[in-house]
């Protein structure tokens, strides 16, 4: 058993298909690096429930990752605060936030970042063994991902023999890996062809419909975001109904 999971779990309740599972209060992010602040989010209110799948549109520059990155814990707000599963991110510790988002947070980005020296099966199965599963039961559970996005097939095969929209899918079986509580996607078609953008697109339609986590998606893509329960639009740093 790794370290990682020795550490105290973070005491959470799941919520059901219908309750809140990500919600924001206030929040802000401000950068003070040049002579004058930049307010990037402006007390934003956001909520979603479990089930949900809610798109984030704007412009560039408009706050988007920076949204991304405070919903997953990656970065802290100005003020305000995030909720997932009624935990509120900034109140945990550095390990406890690093528990935390390997065992309730999937993460989708355009680029796939998976790791080039390890096969596909290996890849999803990556943050199991972190967590502290054995590889043996990781891999299996890996198997179990990989067939049910198609991939099964590949499962050997490392990033470069794969295609773009393959190793998307296999990127949205790793993020699905651990039953994530919340799901969240940065222009998960954005780097793919029409017809790969579009299989992806029914693919995170079935998912949606069977897993009990919430959706955000960042998109530039209308089709894509047309897809979903609601279109959010950032603008002013906050978040106004499409």
């Amino acid at each position: 058993m790794s370290d990682f999971d020795k550490q105290e779990p973070v005491d959470v309740r799941r919520p059901g298909a219908g309750e809140v599972m990500l919600e924001c209060r206030d929040l802000s992010r401000v950068y003070s690096e040049g002579p004058q602040d930049l307010v990037v989010l402006d007390k934003l209110e956001m909520s979603v429930k479990a089930g949900e799948r809610v798109a984030v549109v704007g412009s560039s520059g408009s706050g988007k990752t920076t949204l991304l990155n405070l919903l997953g814990g990656l970065d802290l707000p100005s003020g305000g605060e995030v909720r997932v599963a009624d935990t509120a991110l900034h109140e945990l510790g550095d390990a406890e936030i690093g528990k935390f988002r390997n065992r309730h947070i999937g993460f989708v980005y355009q680029f796939h970042h998976l790791l080039a020296e390890f096969s596909a099966v290996e890849n999803v199965a990556l943050p199991l063994i972190v967590r502290g599963q054995s590889k043996k039961d990781a891999e299996q559970q890996a198997m179990k991902l990989l067939a049910r996005v198609g991939m099964e097939p590949r499962a050997e095969h490392k990033p470069g023999e794969l295609s773009g929209g393959e190793r998307q899918r296999v990127a949205i079986a790793r993020a699905l890996v651990t039953d994530p509580s919340l799901m969240l996607m940065d222009e998960p078609t954005g780097n793919l062809d029409q017809n790969t953008a579009a299989s992806i697109l029914e693919l995170m339609d079935e998912l949606a419909a069977s897993a009990r986590c919430a959706f955000v998606i960042v998109t530039h893509d209308p089709g894509l975001a047309a897809h979903q329960d609601r279109v959010l639009r950032l603008d002013g740093g906050r978040l106004h109904a499409e």
